[in-house]
Order: structure tokens, then sequence, then C-alpha cells
């Protein structure tokens, strides 16, 4: 029987994950993803065209995969960022090649674009109903909420090296994932006399 070509290119997705995770697109190599997945390189330009498409698409696969894993829950950003911050843990890849996404394709695809679109749509919902504060644009609520919930995992190893507790402590992450979502709470609720120079609603 002729080999299975779904196993091979899932095989050589995970391995381009891993590859791309660690050395980014440009210290990515082919050569190591088709060893890893025990294929022949030319099946990578086969199925997925040259290096950088597949870079484009291990990096959108593993966004989808985190969309599906934790939805948006623009009625409650708080339980949002805590979910969310307990999946980036568990699945450090996704933060590195988002990094190195920012860093070797600065700029955004129309997909990428379009995946924002619902999230910005879903917190205006949700402001024009009085769940979440309407001081902040949504835009500005998305990257804020974004920020705080990877805020440890972008700190610089030097902040890193001045907590009080090992840095990845269990005990510790906790301590810090309430603050978290205390800080997106408050950010989502905080009334318009609280903030200086906030713009009218």
């Amino acid at each position: 029987m002729p080999p299975d070509a779904t196993a091979t290119k899932k095989r050589l997705l995970e391995a381009a994950y891993n590859e791309f995770a660690q050395f980014g697109l440009a210290g990515g190599r082919v050569d190591r993803i088709a060893e890893a997945a025990k294929a022949n390189k030319r099946l990578i330009y086969v199925h997925f065209g040259n290096k950088n498409d597949l870079f484009d698409l291990v990096v959108a696969n593993s966004l989808a995969d985190l969309a599906e894993a934790v939805p948006f829950t623009a009625d409650d950003l708080p339980g949002y960022a805590g979910n969310l911050f307990d999946y980036l843990l568990e699945h450090p890849q996704v933060l590195r090649l988002t990094g190195w996404a920012q860093l070797e394709r600065p700029d955004a695809s129309p997909a990428q674009v379009d995946a924002y679109h619902p999230k910005i749509g879903a917190i205006s919902s949700a402001q024009q109903q009085g769940i979440v504060t309407k001081t902040v644009t949504p835009a500005d609520i998305l990257a804020l909420l974004l920020g705080l919930t990877t805020a440890w995992a972008n700190a610089s190893p030097a902040l890193r090296s001045l907590a009080d507790q090992p840095p990845w402590d269990p005990e510790r992450l906790q301590i810090h994932r309430a603050a978290m979502i205390a800080a997106v709470q408050a950010l989502t609720t905080l009334p318009p006399s609280r903030w200086i120079g906030h713009r009218t609603s």
C-alpha cells in the first residue's frame, strides 16, 4: 500500500512546530524538520511550499489550536485571561512562535487581521451591554489584556532573577495569575471618573 500522506504531513507539521519554536524562521532548518519527521525533505515543498509558507502555516495552526482550546469570552474577560495564562504556561512554544513571527514576519497578513475582528466585535458588544467599560477602546482593551496575560513570560531574565521565589515556582505563578486576573478585572470595569484624560464614551 502507498504511504499515508496525511500521517506524513502531520509528522512534518509537528517537527516544524518544534523546530521553528526553538530556532525561528531564519534559524530553522528544513533538513532537521525532515529528519525529525522521518520524511524526505522534498515532501515539505510538495505539501507546504517553501520554508516561509511552512512557518506561516505552523504559526497559524498554533493560534487556531489556542483559539479552540481557550474560547474568547468577552462577557468574562478576567476568566478568559486566566484560561489563556494557563494554556500558555502549558504550551510555551506558542509564545516563542509568535515572538519569532513578530521579529521575522512583521507585516500582518489579512488572515491575521481577520482573526482579531471577532474579538474586537465581541468586546464592543459587551461594552454596549454594560459588561465592559466604554472608557477604553476595544482594541486597547484586547492589547492590554494580552500584555498583562503574557507579562511574566515576556519579562527579561534579569527581572525574573529578582523574583522572591524561583520564577516558575507553581505557588508563585498562582499568586501572579491572581494578580493578573485582578488587573484585567480593574481594566475592564474601571469607571471613567478614575481615568485621567479619559475619552468621552
